[in-house]
């Protein structure tokens, strides 16, 4: 009888846990955990649910109707664009600045130019799709304002966001241009800075303004406010920054 009381006791409970559905920019799957066991601290019984993609795609879903609460965008035209849709219950709000950086594989030296790229031993690059995903409308930006797009151009392996990116500029292509954010992942620690990776010049490409809104579905739950406020605190901005992220 006991334990039939617990369990009764338990179910209860999980039917008055919150629940949080995220979509979230590929570019953020390598900062979210950590992001949700910050929260999960002060927030033990709320149950968050990730859908992970590029921000294009997500953006697509929500507007057929995906039943998501909160998006993190990897810019914010697509925020903007739900908000001016009327899909949103405020405007987006800048939660972090993303940045571009070269992978390799293979070591390489003298290459923290964008020029590198030109060399005849490099026969593919991977980049993330720009009709999809933000980092791939700024790794079109920082090749243009290198002048070496059109000369790289048939080089290109797209990926359709920047964790698919990864993938193939770790495995199919011979360099890659990637999320700076991804390099500070575990699995990705074995790839040292000046010897694997290099970050893009910052000018060359406007700024990666990452924005979050909370879709309208989100409008009577209360840990989906919580999870907002957080993302804009203190102890979020400090995991943001150690993956490599401005706040």
């Amino acid at each position: 009888m006991k334990n039939i009381f617990l369990l009764f006791v338990f179910a209860v409970m999980s039917l008055h846990a919150g629940k949080i559905r995220i979509a979230c920019a590929a570019n953020v799957s390598y900062a979210i955990a950590p992001l949700v066991e910050a929260f999960k601290l002060e927030h033990p019984e709320t149950n968050i649910e990730l859908i992970l993609g590029s921000s294009g795609k997500l953006t697509a879903q929500i507007k057929h109707g995906a039943p998501y609460d909160l998006f993190l965008s990897a810019n914010m035209r697509y925020p903007q664009a739900l908000y001016e849709a009327d899909m949103s219950l405020d405007k987006p709000r800048l939660y972090a600045q993303g940045a571009l950086a070269l992978l390799s594989v293979k070591a390489r030296q003298n290459w923290h130019a964008l020029t590198v790229l030109q060399s005849p031993k490099i026969k593919k690059i991977a980049i993330a799709n720009p009709k999809t995903a933000p980092y791939g409308i700024a790794t079109v930006e920082a090749l243009k304002n290198a002048g070496v797009y059109e000369t790289l151009k048939d080089k290109f392996v797209y990926g359709e966001s920047i964790s698919q990116t990864i993938i193939y500029a770790t495995t199919a292509a011979d360099i890659g241009i990637v999320a700076k954010s991804s390099l500070y992942a575990p699995q990705m620690l074995k790839y040292k800075q000046g010897i694997h990776w290099s970050d893009v010049d910052e000018r060359l490409y406007a700024p990666i303004d990452q924005g979050m809104i909370m879709l309208k579905q989100a409008e009577a739950n209360a840990e989906v406010k919580a999870f907002y406020d957080f993302m804009l605190s203190a102890k979020a901005k400090e995991i943001l920054r150690s993956f490599g992220y401005k706040v």
